[in-house]
């Protein structure tokens, strides 16, 4: 038997059936023993290696909170650049980082242009075809945010049932294929779907009445409910859960090492912390 995957099978079987946000409860209680299951299943044990203060690019688009944003001073911040940091910190990297946009950056790793991309990129075998991904590093869940006073639905299926009602919802991500699929079972091109450039761009339409309805992960959603001073708010069950990874250039010689950096973070706590970090104690502000 894998025993990693089996534990990774109880971490997507607990979240599906909504005990707890996985990204903040789940992974922290596992991630030590799914550490120690993939060194017993073959993957990364002993000392990490020294890159020897390699210099790496890595590309973000600094729009999900709190994986990657700006704060209030214009300063890059988030769970995923104190990640990286971390990981550079024990491969004896350098890291440079460059701002692009969700629909070049897959193409653009693909193409070799960046050494690396961290945007809360969801682990999916089409994606696979074309990049290269880490062990995966957080779990989360597929949430419904809508404005605080919404009261004409309250879950997936009261929503898809009124073809009035609008989503937001940016091409290409996850929460656009399950908004096509699983919410409204329609296609691509259904006009119900208003697609937008970046998620900021569809939450500010939500807030200002253009559309009733915005997909996300557990992690932007919280950070983005909590920041909207009262604005905003999540309703129904989660509807999925998927894995982040970051993201190289097929073959690259980077993948090792940081899952290797990766497991050990897990096994010694630096995650957990990191999590406690960013989903409980960041106060973020509009």
């Amino acid at each position: 038997m894998n025993i990693s995957t089996t534990i990774r099978g109880l971490m997507r079987q607990l979240t599906l059936t909504g005990f707890g946000i996985a990204s903040l409860a789940l992974a922290p209680m596992l991630a030590p023993m799914l550490a120690g299951a993939e060194t017993a299943d073959g993957g990364a044990a002993g000392k990490l290696p020294d890159l020897g203060g390699r210099e790496i690019v890595v590309a973000t688009e600094n729009t999900y909170r709190p994986l990657q944003f700006l704060d209030t001073g214009g300063m890059a911040v988030g769970w995923e650049y104190d990640a990286v940091a971390e990981i550079a910190k024990r491969l004896n990297l350098v890291v440079k980082y460059e701002n692009t946009s969700w629909d070049a950056m897959i193409p653009a790793i693909s193409a070799g242009q960046y050494d690396m991309a961290m945007n809360g990129i969801t682990i999916r075998e089409d994606r696979m075809e074309a990049v290269d991904f880490s062990t995966p590093y957080m779990l989360s869940e597929m949430l419904m945010v809508v404005r605080a006073d919404e009261t004409r639905f309250t879950d997936a299926a009261s929503f898809a049932a009124d073809p009035k009602l609008l989503m937001a919802a940016q091409p290409g991500t996850t929460p656009f294929y399950i908004g096509v699929y699983d919410v409204l079972n329609s296609t691509e091109d259904d006009p119900r779907i208003l697609k937008f450039e970046t998620f900021g761009a569809g939450l500010a339409a939500l807030r200002a009445g253009d559309v009733d309805l915005a997909l996300s992960d557990s992690t932007a959603a919280h950070g983005y409910v909590d920041a909207s001073g009262g604005a905003l708010k999540i309703i129904g069950t989660p509807i999925g859960a998927e894995e982040f990874g970051f993201i190289f250039p097929k073959g690259s010689d980077l993948v090792a090492p940081f899952d290797a950096a990766i497991h050990e973070m897990m096994a010694d706590g630096t995650l957990s912390a990191l999590n406690r970090k960013w989903f409980f104690e960041a106060q973020f502000e509009e």
